[in-house]
């Protein structure tokens, strides 16, 4: 701070946290006013909501903060003084030329007067002035910072959903392979060997699955710890005064944008059932022709609630089933089941995302959704990007499984109240619905949605 600056008026330019002048400042809904980078880390530190580091009133997130340019322009004025009383004072000088150094050498990152820049050492060297390179570098920093906080966000949201899978992996592998044997039970109980070779190659690819996801976790640990550090160096280096920020760049621009690079990406399971001999065969017996009809979808409407929660929560918040496009429709079956064994196929190649399953009766409500997510099961696709992912619903359950091609098979049994899901083109299995999970009348649903 400068002692020639009124202290009222340093102290509102003054950050609360980390008690500098206020590098990027903003003014949250309290009125208390901080640098930008160090809110940031208050806030990540914190638990939710976020809270004023002051007074500990709740704030908005981080997305609706605005700079405040008044505040910039303020703390810019000041720098500027005070830079220039250091550059007037007598220490200063030039001790070969006895003038005032007031130009910056971008090639030796060093001070010099007129004189010194046109010796024949720099006169090669580009070259401005010291008030105009700070305030460039300063600038420079700062689009570093919110470029590398992007990136640590990214991170963040990435390692919270490898570790969510690690800590349900085990749980999936044993469901998958607790269901592939009900499947042999169920539809062909004489091939013992082949549905234990099934589960033990289940539990054997989880396995593996697993160590992977693990690594991958820790490659993401490892990178928030350097992101982290090379955040709080730019945040240091914007807090010191003009001179000594422009003294000790060095390559911290250059080590900022390389630690943005090589981001570990989350690790894409796919657990792979294999076939089960005479499947398809077995459930044909109880095959039966569904017609569709009463479409019931307009292009602003969403499955339900909960699958919309789920999608923004995983970072995928483009994806969570806003279906906006013209070629976007909703359907339930004109047949109604409330008894019985029955089996159906859908065809979903032509479609980027769909559902298929079954539902009572649905409509469309005042807040978009077509039913409540206990109201429906459902085996859905959700596009995400070149991605995607899957889900079973009641409950909502994530599904790591490669993308059927060509079509799905559904088979409900009514007094069981069970549902299983089926790829038709490899013959397997891919999720059954225990029984007792509803005693209600239930259609079959389709949705479907093009590219």
């Amino acid at each position: 701070m400068d002692s020639d600056i009124p202290q009222t008026f340093q102290q509102e330019l003054t950050c609360l946290i980390c008690l500098n002048y206020l590098v990027d400042p903003v003014t949250i809904g309290c009125g208390h006013s901080f640098c930008r980078p160090c809110l940031y880390l208050s806030w990540e530190e914190a638990e939710a909501p976020a809270k004023c580091p002051t007074c500990r009133e709740e704030s908005s997130p981080q997305k609706d903060l605005k700079t405040s340019i008044l505040l910039k322009n303020m703390v810019s004025y000041v720098r500027q003084a005070s830079l220039c009383q250091f550059l007037s004072s007598e220490e200063h000088l030039c001790g070969t030329h006895k003038e005032t150094k007031k130009i910056f050498c971008e090639e030796d990152k060093n001070l010099l007067c007129w004189s010194c820049s046109k010796s024949q050492e720099h006169e090669t060297h580009k070259h401005s002035s010291i008030e105009g390179a700070a305030e460039d570098y300063q600038e420079k920093l700062l689009k570093q910072m919110s470029s590398l906080w992007e990136k640590i966000q990214e991170n963040k949201r990435n390692l919270n959903e490898e570790s969510r899978i690690i800590s349900i992996w085990d749980e999936y592998v044993s469901l998958r392979s607790m269901m592939t044997k009900f499947a042999y039970g169920e539809m062909n109980p004489y091939l013992h060997e082949e549905e234990k070779q099934q589960v033990e190659r289940l539990k054997k690819e989880g396995k593996k699955i697993l160590k992977k996801l693990k690594k991958n976790e820790a490659a993401m640990i490892q990178k928030r710890n350097h992101l982290r550090e090379m955040y709080e160096e730019l945040m240091k280096m914007c807090h010191k005064p003009d001179v000594e920020m422009l003294q000790d760049l060095g390559d911290i621009l250059t080590r900022s944008e390389s630690a943005q690079l090589h981001m570990p990406q989350p690790v894409r399971p796919e657990l792979n059932a294999g076939p089960i001999t005479g499947l398809i065969d077995r459930l044909s017996r109880y095959r039966v022709d569904i017609s569709f009809s009463n479409e019931i979808c307009n292009y602003n409407s969403v499955l339900f609630d909960d699958l919309r929660r789920l999608t923004s929560a995983r970072g995928h918040q483009d994806a969570a089933l806003n279906y906006q496009r013209s070629n976007s429709f909703a359907s339930r079956g004109t047949q109604v089941f409330t008894s019985g064994e029955h089996y159906w196929e859908l065809d979903v190649d032509d479609s980027c995302s769909w559902a298929v399953g079954v539902c009572r009766d649905p409509w469309i409500r005042k807040n978009g959704t077509l039913f409540e997510s206990e109201e429906a099961f459902l085996f859905v696709c959700v596009k995400e990007d070149n991605h995607y992912s899957f889900f079973t619903t009641g409950p909502v359950f994530c599904q790591y499984i490669q993308k059927p091609l060509g079509r799905v098979g559904v088979f409900l049994d009514c007094n069981a109240g069970s549902l299983s899901f089926f790829n038709v083109a490899k013959s397997t299995l891919i999720w059954t619905i225990p029984p007792g999970s509803f005693n209600f009348p239930l259609r079959p649903f389709f949705f479907t949605s093009g590219a």
